[in-house]
């Protein structure tokens, strides 16, 4: 059987089984063995990955398995196995650090220096920025590009088996820091900041690659790694496609890749489905064993809670989970004893909570394959995927919108409620649509009053992601650039002008928050600090990491939209102040009161 075969054999089956149970709902293994998170010895599980990564020789569990071997992985076994035996299988930290630079090279030695063809100094974005200072601050962002772009060398195609990750063809534009392979979800907004660049060439690559990774594997794995080929992540890559083609209009390629992005739609429905309210939505899971290889200790350390082996092989589970959501980690998947989200990574429960966030997308993968299919001209399958966006969109509605509330809410199917904890992903159906537009006035205004309620206005340096300050990353006080994306471009979305310039507030306070930080940093960070305007942010299981694809893009798109009203922080007029959502939407009433009074 080929690989190809063998992994879309995997993929065929039903990963998620959900049993009714009078208390809830319990997510159970259909298959008692699951594979390991890649076939690798080496990279992703045994005894020599289990010894490096215990004696915690880097600071870093993802340095040892982004390092190459030096020669083929059966020789460096049949050396591993001979090194313990010299030690008793007792080998001292600074004797297992000889081994590993005896065996290993740098990690980074799979790449080769690259200057992208299509970079351009001035991208037309920037004539779109009154301001010089801001101007100049987008001309460095664009800049960044070249230090984050990755060749791979021939050696990684032609001896793959040295390496853990995984090759294309193509270049790519890496988020940057500790990320130096492809991520999928940050492609997303790296995709948008390039094609503002004008980069259009390195887009196309980037997109064919994960085309080519599709066809591979049956989806898009978490990263660019073979330990990430077990699970995935939020799926954007539809909507990637979609920009390429407003941008450049090339239909020929979006006609061509359709049937991929149909693969990859299937991949999910095939994989994650579970029953909410008589609908089917989807969840973020993992099918494969043992700790994160790329965090063994960490996850080893937090596993230690749990008495049996099954109990650690699902705590792992969530842990893998949590991470195909890209919310690596954060009190949205907290379920407690008492059904709420106090707690720690114990308490890990992201395969039974059925997100808002993964079935709004989903609910646009459906609306954009129909959009290609009948730009090729088949519209059988067109109609089929509206059919398909209106059953996930009902669903949406039926199991996740709360009127009372004015919002959509993540579901416990553990406890059979619903999970009332602002996260910025509640609104993400604004950004994909993912609800019946033809109550968008209504909408709008519950929306506008959830917003205020919150009280996520009142923060100087953006919207936290949470309102729980755990220590975990993507918890308070901590704001992420994708998160400060989806809200804003929700709101502008929307008709209303209450919600348009709450957008733009929302905006002018973030290219501020960016700008700071970078003039007094030069450097722009994975994450920010919603209580200090330009503050980085912390938590979770790294240092903060600095590049930043995405926090790029997002203020490269900003830029361009509203460049021609922003100016820099400390001029006498820099955009909109943070009104609330409230107080726009009480003016905006008195206005209307007053004109029928006196008109």
């Amino acid at each position: 059987m080929n690989r190809l075969a063998g992994n879309l054999l995997i993929l065929g089956g039903v990963f998620f089984v959900i049993s009714s149970h009078v208390q809830g709902f319990l997510v159970t293994r259909q298959n008692e063995e699951w594979p390991e998170s890649c076939d690798s010895e080496i990279y992703c599980y045994g005894p020599l990955l289990h010894t490096i990564q215990m004696a915690q020789i880097f600071n870093d569990s993802k340095t040892f398995v982004d390092m190459k071997l030096k020669q083929p992985p059966e020789a460096t076994m049949q050396v591993f196995r001979d090194f313990m035996a010299l030690h008793n299988n007792e080998p001292t930290r600074d004797q297992i650090r000889g081994f590993v630079e005896d065996n290993f090279d740098k990690e980074g030695s799979e790449f080769e220096p690259w200057t992208p063809t299509d970079w351009h100094q001035n991208p037309e974005f920037l004539n779109n920025v009154r301001d010089e200072k801001l101007r100049e601050f987008g001309r460095e962002l664009n800049g960044l590009w070249l230090k984050l772009g990755r060749k791979m060398t021939k050696e990684v195609e032609e001896r793959p088996e040295l390496y853990s990750i995984i090759h294309v063809d193509h270049p790519v534009i890496v988020p940057g820091g500790r990320f130096r392979e492809f991520y999928y979800w940050d492609s997303y907004w790296i995709v948008k900041g390039l094609l503002y660049s004008e980069m259009y060439l390195t887009v196309k690559g980037m997109l064919q690659n994960y085309l080519d990774i599709i066809s591979r594997f049956g989806f898009i794995p978490n990263g660019g790694r073979v330990y990430y080929s077990q699970r995935s992540q939020p799926p954007l890559l539809a909507g990637m496609v979609k920009a390429y083609l407003e941008f450049t209009n090339d239909e020929k390629f979006a006609i061509e890749a359709v049937p991929i992005l149909e693969h990859e739609f299937n991949f999910w429905f095939n994989n994650h489905t579970v029953q909410c309210m008589g609908h089917t939505l989807c969840v973020y899971g993992d099918k494969s064993k043992g700790p994160r290889p790329e965090s063994y200790r960490e996850d080893v350390i937090s596993a230690e809670d749990f008495p049996s082996e099954e109990e650690k092989q699902e705590h792992y589970s969530e842990l893998k989970a949590g991470a195909e959501s890209g919310m690596d980690f954060s009190s949205r998947w907290f379920v407690n004893d008492d059904g709420t989200n106090n707690g720690d990574l114990k308490h890990l429960k992201t395969r039974s909570i059925v997100p808002v966030d993964l079935n709004a997308f989903l609910f646009w993968n459906a609306k954009i394959i129909a959009e290609f299919y009948a730009l090729g001209g088949n519209l059988t399958k067109a109609a089929e995927f509206e059919a398909r966006a209106t059953q996930i969109a009902n669903g949406i509605h039926a199991c996740l919108w709360h009127e009372d509330l004015g919002t959509w809410l993540d579901y416990d199917l553990i406890n059979g409620r619903r999970r009332n904890y602002f996260v910025p992903t509640n609104l993400s159906p604004l950004w994909t649509k993912a609800f019946n537009t033809a109550n968008e006035a209504v909408i709008t205004d519950k929306v506008l009053r959830y917003i205020d309620s919150q009280k996520i206005d009142s923060y100087p340096g953006g919207v936290p992601n949470t309102l729980a300050n755990t220590g975990e990353q993507w918890d308070y006080p901590n704001v992420w650039a994708p998160m400060q994306y989806m809200l804003i471009a929700g709101l502008d979305g929307l008709r209303d002008q209450r919600a348009k310039d709450l957008a733009r507030s929302w905006a002018t306070r973030w290219v501020h928050s960016n700008y700071i930080a970078y003039n007094e940093t030069h450097a722009m960070f994975e994450k920010y600090n919603c209580e200090e305007l330009g503050g980085h942010g912390g938590g979770g299981e790294y240092e903060v990491q600095i590049g930043f694809g995405w926090s790029n893009g997002v203020i490269i798109e900003f830029l361009d939209k509203y460049g021609d009203v922003l100016s820099a922080p400390g001029s006498s007029s820099h955009g909109l102040k943070p009104f609330s959502a409230f107080f726009v939407a009480t003016v905006a009433l008195f206005g209307t009161i007053l004109m029928r009074i006196f008109g």
